[in-house]
């Protein structure tokens, strides 16, 4: 009887774990699912004020109208030819930023590992001053010439951060000091150039939607249909990463190809995104953190979209239209950035740990 009792007292103590299990993870897919309904609302809500608020103002009724392909009498220019395009691009850049750095943020498990703060972008945005200033380039070549620089200074930080199994600390040091030097040949050839092709390349490293048009869209889509679904099919084994390589590789992962993958299609996306506006601030190391904490989990890929996507959007409309003087939106997104990471480092100082 005792033996039956223990047997009946340990099947009645497992179902009761599993219950409680179930339901912790029944709970965070709730928050997930609300969390990623009240960032849609929210997106949704930002771009229709975006197209209906500017020097003139619009109703919904006529924004909804240009939408759908009616003329409406000044409407269909403002909103059609100059906002509508901005939003678009403002969502999908905003969106992919973020995609990029919760990735790498998740992947180098490591807060600062950030696209724009490990020198990510730093290749795309040398590489088009390049462009714009010696080579007298404008528009889609530099944007070409964006991507491919990005690409290549990105795959050499992390080939020279590789040394038997890739070293997160390692890779942060030389990503800052990849985006040292490239600054510094940014300030050189800034002044050297010539002082209109300076003003192009100052806007552009800024971080700007004002030379946001319909002719960067669908370049941008395609980026983002096509390379989003692989990133969200290699993102799946990044949990499976995150228990280190040994257990990664006992459970079937090939680790190296899997992490190079992500690497890759993560690079590739930011680099196309910012070879239309430029290296907005803070986007990409701002987006993870925030959407983590709305849902309480690390799985926050679609979220870190949906907040990137709102941060690039609410910046570029507040550095517009909120502010005396109109501000690009890599500007406000800066200061914002700048203020967090300030707090971060005072709280981990406190705390007395680390980043």
């Amino acid at each position: 009887m005792t033996a039956t009792r223990i047997a009946a007292v340990d099947t009645t103590a497992r179902t009761s774990a599993l219950a409680s299990l179930r339901r912790v993870r029944a709970g965070r897919r709730r928050r997930h699912l609300v969390g990623c309904i009240v960032l849609a609302v929210l997106l949704v809500s930002v771009f229709v004020v975006a197209l209906c608020i500017g020097d003139r103002v619009y109703s919904p009724v006529d924004v909804v109208r240009v939408v759908l392909g009616d003329q409406v009498a000044g409407a269909s220019f403002t909103v059609g030819r100059l906002r509508l395009p901005r939003a678009i691009i403002a969502v999908l850049v905003g969106a992919s930023f973020g995609l990029g750095g919760i990735v790498f943020q998740t992947l180098l498990r490591n807060g600062l590992a950030a696209p724009d703060i490990i020198g990510v972008t730093s290749g795309a945005s040398a590489s088009a001053v390049f462009g714009i200033l010696v080579l007298g380039w404008a528009g889609t070549p530099v944007s070409i010439l964006a991507v491919i620089g990005g690409v290549l200074v990105s795959m050499g930080i992390f080939a020279a951060s590789y040394n038997h199994g890739l070293s997160t600390t390692r890779l942060v040091l030389i990503g800052i000091a990849v985006a040292a030097m490239f600054t510094g040949l940014i300030s050189y050839m800034l002044l050297r150039g010539n002082m209109y092709d300076v003003q192009s390349a100052m806007r552009w490293l800024t971080g700007s939607l004002d030379g946001a048009f319909w002719g960067d869209v669908p370049g941008l889509t395609v980026s983002f249909v096509v390379l989003t679904p692989l990133l969200a099919i290699l993102a799946s084994r990044l949990r499976v990463l995150q228990l280190g390589d040994l257990t990664a590789t006992a459970l079937g992962v090939r680790v190296n190809a899997t992490r190079l993958g992500i690497i890759v299609v993560a690079v590739c996306l930011i680099s196309v995104a910012t070879s239309v506006t430029g290296p907005i601030a803070f986007v990409a190391f701002l987006a993870g953190p925030i959407a983590v904490r709305i849902i309480g989990s690390t799985a926050a890929l679609v979220p870190s979209a949906l907040v990137g996507a709102l941060l690039v959007l609410v910046g570029d409309f507040v550095g517009s239209h909120l502010l005396p003087i109109a501000y690009p939106v890599g500007t406000v997104t800066g200061v914002v950035g700048g203020v967090y990471l300030l707090v971060l480092l005072a709280r981990s100082t406190r705390s007395g740990g680390f980043l």
